[in-house]
């Protein structure tokens, strides 16, 4: 059987799970999320592949991507990736791509501007599968209120992330953390 090549990275808001398969960036997640045993078996079995802890090129690019993003200095990444999941996951993760650094949007919106606005729900769970974080910004959906919704590094990173791309969430006033 193949192997997924897997390396841990310390970011400064927790701990993720790198995994490269064929070249590509199929895993990019945090390692204390709920979800952590559906996505791993769901990758794997897109693969075809077994983890394997190691090195790559690939992980070490995304490493020096990760650690440019976090000093402020790389908006857009350019890893090669491979998204584990159906077609429509697929189309979703891509349409998460397209939210501009620094900008956010609702799922509501995502919806509606895939001209699907009672696709809310689906919207909702193809984000949640999303097993390349920050790489693939699904941190950039909030509320159509404009609070935090859920996010598989928590609440606290899904904030920092936010704020650290210059996203003021709370107009001035004090975070709830």
């Amino acid at each position: 059987m193949s192997n997924i090549i897997t390396a841990s990275y310390t970011s400064p808001v927790g701990e993720l799970l790198i995994g490269v398969y064929n070249n590509q960036l199929c895993l990019c997640d945090w390692v204390y999320r709920k979800q952590r045993p559906t996505i791993d078996n769901r990758v794997q079995k897109f693969c075809g592949a077994i983890y394997k802890e190691g090195t790559h090129d690939v992980i070490t690019s995304t490493v020096q991507q990760l650690d440019a993003y976090f000093k402020g200095e790389l908006k857009q990444f350019d890893v090669p990736l491979l998204c584990c999941g159906t077609d429509f996951q697929k189309s979703i993760w891509q349409d998460l791509q397209d939210i501009p650094y620094g900008e956010t949007m609702s799922y509501a919106s995502l919806s509606r501007k895939r001209n699907n606005p009672k696709s809310i729900r689906a919207v909702a769970a193809a984000n949640g599968a999303n097993a390349i974080s920050i790489l693939i910004p699904c941190h950039r959906i909030i509320g159509s209120d404009g609070s935090l919704t859920g996010y598989a590094g928590g609440l606290r990173a899904k904030e920092a992330l936010l704020q650290l791309e210059g996203i003021d969430l709370y107009n001035g006033q004090q975070s709830l953390f």
